[in-house]
């Protein structure tokens, strides 16, 4: 991989991330694959559409900590909030064609668990 492979992908994410957080979903879709996968500590999701549904709901806010990038993978360390709490989170993000085709997430879910059952 060279330096320029890490960087794109690097950007790739950081710019899917900024869209995110302005809830312009169309521009953060346009960073994805169509195929894209998502495992996370709440389920999984196969494809742009199923994901993007999910992002359009739960309108997550990122504040990245700490970026690590290794060719074509991207992992991020970020405070996530989603309804009204504030998690530690790491997302490794794998990149194909500078568009992201998978995303691992990794989080302590409990106190989203402790909140829905308040509820």
């Amino acid at each position: 991989m060279t330096m320029t492979t890490t960087t794109n992908a690097r950007n790739a994410v950081m710019a899917f991330i900024k869209h995110l957080n302005e809830e312009n979903f169309n521009a953060a879709r346009k960073c994805t694959n169509e195929g894209i996968k998502f495992e996370g500590a709440l389920g999984t999701r196969d494809g742009a559409d199923a994901y993007f549904e999910d992002m359009e709901h739960m309108k997550l806010k990122y504040h990245v900590l700490k970026t690590f990038a290794d060719g074509e993978d991207v992992c991020l360390f970020y405070h996530m909030t989603m309804s009204g709490i504030t998690i530690f989170s790491c997302g490794w993000y794998h990149v194909e064609n500078n568009k992201i085709s998978s995303i691992k997430l990794v989080f302590d879910p409990r106190p989203l668990l402790v909140q829905s059952a308040k509820k």
